[in-house]
C-alpha cells in the first residue's frame, strides 16, 4: 500500500521516532508541508493519506481513486469533508486523548502564572526593581490563592475531566457547565452556563468548536463574570468573541485571561488581542498539545490506526454515517 504524509513539519518531527509510522505501509511519500493547489497531485496514487491541518474535500478526494483511509494526526477533523469521504467509501480516523496530560498541564500553567502575577514579577527583576527595593521582597502585584476558589469547566470530556481533577488537587471546588452540544449523557451534576459564569473564579474552556459553541464567551457573558475572574482557553479560539475580550480586559470587566488558541492561526499582526496595551493577558502560540511525549504518543496512535485498518479491524473511526 502507498501512503502520503502531507504536512510532517506541523508535527515538529525532529525529536520524534517516526519509524513505527513509516513501517505500517510498503511505500511512503513524506512532504514537510503542502499547499492547497498541491494536494490533488500528491494524493493521486495514495491509498492512505496522513494529514494534520491540510484540508481534504470532495475535489481532492476525486483525484485519488485508490484512497481508502484518511488518518488525521489530531483529534479534530474539521479539515476533512466527512460527507464526501462517506459517499466515496473512504474511512477517516483521528487520535483522541493523546494530549490530555500536556494540555491540562498547560492549562494550569496559564492559571498559575496569572494568579502569581508571574510575568509582572519577572519583568520587575529584569528591570532592576527588586535590586533597588528598600524591602526584602516586592509585593506590588498581590497574588491569588487557588484554594477555596471555584473552577468552572465548559466541556467535560477527557480534557475537562483532567483539568477538574487538577483543580480539586489545588483545593478548588469545581462546577461543570451544561452541555452546549445537545448531549444528554452526563455523569456529573451540571450547572446552567449563565449561572456558572456568574459564580466561578476561573473559567476554563474545553469544548469543541461548533455552531452551538462559536463565540459562546461573548460581550454579554463577559460582563456577567466576576471582575476578579480569570478566563482560560486551551480549546479553540473561535469559542471567544476576541474583540469583546480585548475590551473586557482593558476595562477590567475580567481580571485576566490565558489563551493558547486564537480564531486565526497564525494570527494577523493587527489581531485585537495582540495589542501591547493589554497587560492582564497571557497568550501562548497553540503549543499546549506539543510536549515531546504527547507528539510521540500521537504518532504511535496514528501508526496503530493504520496498522489496524490494514488488518481489517479499524479503530478510532470518525462517524461519517448519513
Amino acid at each position: 500500500m502507498k501512503g502520503v504524509l502531507l504536512d510532517s513539519d506541523s508535527l515538529w518531527p525532529d525529536d520524534l521516532d517516526l519509524s513505527g509510522l513509516f513501517g505500517t505501509l510498503d511505500e511512503w511519500q513524506r512532504y514537510p508541508s503542502t499547499n492547497p493547489d498541491q494536494v490533488a497531485q500528491r494524493i493521486s496514487n495514495a491509498e492512505v493519506v496522513v494529514t494534520n491541518k491540510v484540508v481534504l474535500g470532495a475535489e481532492q478526494m476525486d483525484c485519488a481513486a485508490n484512497l481508502r483511509l484518511i488518518a488525521v494526526t489530531a483529534t479534530g477533523v474539521n479539515n476533512i469533508d466527512l460527507e464526501a469521504a462517506r459517499v466515496r467509501n473512504i474511512q477517516v480516523c483521528n487520535v483522541p486523548a493523546y494530549g490530555t496530560a500536556s494540555v491540562s498541564q498547560h492549562t494550569f500553567t496559564l492559571i498559575l502564572a496569572l494568579c502569581a502575577r508571574l510575568t509582572n514579577y519577572l519583568q520587575d527583576v529584569a528591570d532592576g526593581q527588586w535590586q533597588k527595593s528598600s524591602q526584602f521582597c516586592l509585593l506590588d502585584y498581590p497574588s491569588i490563592e487557588l484554594k477555596g476558589k471555584t473552577l468552572g469547566i465548559i466541556g467535560y470530556g477527557e480534557l475537562g475531566k483532567q483539568v477538574a481533577e487538577l483543580g480539586r488537587a489545588f483545593g478548588m471546588s469545581v462546577l461543570v457547565a451544561e452541555s452546549q452540544n445537545n448531549s444528554s449523557a452526563s455523569t456529573v451534576s451540571r450547572t446552567p452556563l449563565d449561572e456558572l459564569i456568574e459564580t466561578v473564579d476561573v473559567l476554563s474552556l474545553h469544548c469543541l468548536l461548533s455552531p452551538q459553541t462559536e463565540k459562546i464567551i461573548n460581550a454579554e457573558r463577559l460582563s456577567r463574570m466576576k471582575k476578579s475572574a480569570l478566563l482560560i482557553n486551551t480549546a479553540r479560539g473561535g469559542l471567544i468573541d476576541e474583540a469583546a475580550l480585548a475590551k473586557a480586559l482593558r476595562t477590567g470587566e475580567v481580571a485576566g485571561a490565558g489563551l493558547d488558541v486564537l480564531s486565526a492561526e497564525p494570527p494577523a499582526v493587527d489581531h485585537p488581542l495582540l495589542s501591547l496595551d493589554i497587560h492582564n493577558l497571557l497568550i501562548t502560540p497553540h503549543c499546549a498539545w506539543g510536549s515531546c511525549e504527547a507528539r510521540q504518543r500521537l504518532i504511535d496512535i496514528v501508526a496503530r490506526n493504520i496498522g489496524d485498518f490494514r488488518a481489517g479491524n479499524p479503530i478510532n473511526l470518525v462517524s461519517i454515517d448519513p
